[in-house]
């Protein structure tokens, strides 16, 4: 029996799991023991920021919020590690090495 690797077409039909994260915050135990209904926790995240996107807990992509039928969906902005290429350094003129010897 000989394996003929297929690439990576064998891992599509894996589950995995997607969240997105909206913020976060830390409190005290005595503080979230208080929440009750109508209850207000401030997350770390400015409503304009992107969301963070998940897959297994690692970071895939970020996002917005998006209403579509009713329910909440995401929209994908950007792809983790697709950011802009880093501008190419100014050349710096150099002068040249004065010799003693031809001075």
């Amino acid at each position: 029996m000989t394996f003929q690797p297929r690439g990576l077409d064998f891992l599509k039909d894996v589950d995995v799991r997607l969240s997105v994260e909206l913020g976060r915050t830390e409190m005290k135990l005595k503080d979230v023991l208080a929440l009750g209904e109508e209850s207000v926790v401030v997350l770390d995240r400015l409503t304009d920021e992107l969301l963070d996107v998940m897959v297994n807990g690692k970071p895939i992509a970020k996002g917005e919020v998006v209403a579509q039928g009713g329910r909440f969906g995401l929209r994908i902005v950007e792809l983790a590690g697709e950011t802009a290429p880093p501008a190419p350094l100014p050349e710096v003129a150099v002068a040249p090495a004065i010799d003693a010897e031809n001075r």
